[in-house]
């Protein structure tokens, strides 16, 4: 007896040696090697150990201590800091981590549909653009698809990794350059969080505080309770709302950024200004999250593509210009970046530029620039012609192939819609067809395959509008 009793005693001890030895101040993943912390906000550092552990957070002379609450998480803010680097963050709680090679920058959320996803490697002059690919200041961070029916608190990844050749053609091709062309103009370590899935609607990425500050959204919102929709083996529905919220961008929190670039819409074709309405609330969602009302957005307006549905396109067109009128947001046109039968252009070098355009515009104060297209702001009628007028004309309007103006029509009374003819006077385009005597709307651009050539002199194209609503 006493000898089991002596081997139970034994054992008791191995297995509280062993649960003693298992204690472990954890990091979630969007924290690690290599990574990019916002510059001149608190750099935030969390994680979890033992509920009551004491967990120090040291960054150079600085030091932060917390205790783990009851469910064992923990949460320090170190000061705000100007870019520079590398650094290292050191965390002692139940086990000990230094974070190695940190830079301090500007953080970009990169989110979407499969254009967003779309890689580096898989690209237009993919190989060059790899093997030039020495930008050591750029971090990408790759977030895994994982719907969730609850907000998530952290989600697997294998963190950061520093561009270069090896690692390039698997970062989301848009934001890489992007990051690239801010670069050109911003000395500053740039960070890119990758969370993106191909085919996904917008619904599942809105937040559903974003829901409900849309009154336009109220039968979904009055059924948030219902979502994400899971099935009977417990799968969620990763196309329902909330799906990607709580398991792809709830897990990034509070991790700082600069803001946010978006590529998505295909998933929603067809839904005209009803798209508007979900991208506001996406949009106050996430500016909620990140409690910055000023939080920039850029996002691309989808290309030109054979969808089988000529009118409905121009209708996320429109959504998307629409989206403009909301502060700080900024939208990269491609109707000249396309392949009509390939819903993904491999042109992402364009894509990327263009929407860097906006934010060296919007979030880096630069005035010297043009960074729009021009965009459409009014018409008058003047006898048998209509003049418009545009915003963004840059140091003038042009014709982006040296051709006459294209996918222009007009409609009288009647309100059938003829091509019309359609040239540029100074800063204005002059519109007219034969046999209409009293127009009273144009269009240009409207239809799915419509690659319009009106642009600006500096090469960055209008975007499609119409005059009538």
């Amino acid at each position: 007896m006493k000898l089991r009793f002596g081997a139970l005693l034994a054992t008791l001890g191995l297995l509280l040696a062993g649960t003693s030895a298992m204690a472990e101040t954890k990091l979630p993943a969007v924290l690690s090697d290599h990574m990019v912390v916002q510059r001149g906000k608190p750099i935030q550092v969390w994680g979890w150990d033992d509920p009551g552990t004491e967990v120090t957070v040291s960054l150079g002379d600085e030091t932060r201590t917390a205790k783990a609450d009851d469910n064992g998480r923990w949460a320090v803010q170190l000061e705000a800091r100007q870019a520079g680097g590398p650094h290292e963050i050191k965390v002692v709680g139940s086990s000990e981590r230094t974070l190695t090679d940190i830079l301090i920058g500007d953080v970009w959320l990169c989110s979407g549909q499969s254009n967003m996803e779309w890689t580096v490697a898989g690209s237009d002059n993919a190989q060059a653009e790899i093997a030039a690919a020495d930008h050591p200041t750029i971090r990408h961070i790759k977030i895994p698809h994982v719907p969730s029916a609850e907000p998530q608190s952290d989600v697997g990844s294998p963190g950061w990794t520093v561009c270069g050749p090896s690692t390039v053609g698997e970062y989301t091709a848009v934001g890489y350059f992007f990051a690239r062309h801010i670069q050109t103009e911003v000395d500053v370590p740039i960070g890119l969080i990758g969370s993106n899935w191909g085919g996904t609607r917008i619904e599942p990425w809105i937040p559903p505080q974003g829901f409900q500050s849309i009154p336009e959204l109220k039968d979904i919102t009055d059924q948030l309770d219902n979502f994400p929709s899971v099935n009977d083996q417990g799968q969620v529905n990763h196309q329902t709302p909330l799906a990607l919220y709580n398991g792809m961008i709830s897990p990034l929190l509070p991790y700082e950024i600069r803001g946010a670039i978006w590529y998505q819409g295909e998933s929603n074709n067809g839904e005209g200004m009803l798209y508007h309405h979900k991208m506001r609330a996406l949009i106050n969602g996430w500016r909620d999250l990140w409690h910055n009302d000023d939080l920039p957005f850029y996002f691309v307006q989808l290309a030109p593509f054979r969808y089988g549905r000529p009118d409905q396109l121009p209708g996320i067109w429109e959504a998307q210009t629409a989206t403009l009128e909301v502060p700080h947001t900024g939208m990269a046109v491609t109707t000249d970046i396309t392949m009509l039968q390939d819903i993904h252009p491999r042109n992402k070098q364009d894509v990327g530029k263009r929407l860097a355009l906006w934010a060296l515009a919007d979030s880096y104060g630069k005035t010297d620039l043009v960074y729009s297209g021009p965009l459409y702001r009014e018409m008058k009628t003047d006898g048998n012609k209509v003049v418009l007028h545009f915003d963004h004309v840059g140091s003038g309007l042009k014709s982006l192939d040296g051709e006459a103006l294209t996918w222009f029509t007009i409609a009288g009374e009647d309100g059938n819609f003829v091509e019309a003819k359609a040239e540029i006077a100074g800063d204005t385009v002059v519109v007219w067809a034969d046999g209409v005597a009293a127009p009273k709307a144009v269009r240009m651009g409207w239809h799915e395959e419509a690659t319009p050539n009106l642009g600006n002199a500096e090469g960055l194209p209008a975007s499609p509008f119409r005059t009538d609503k």
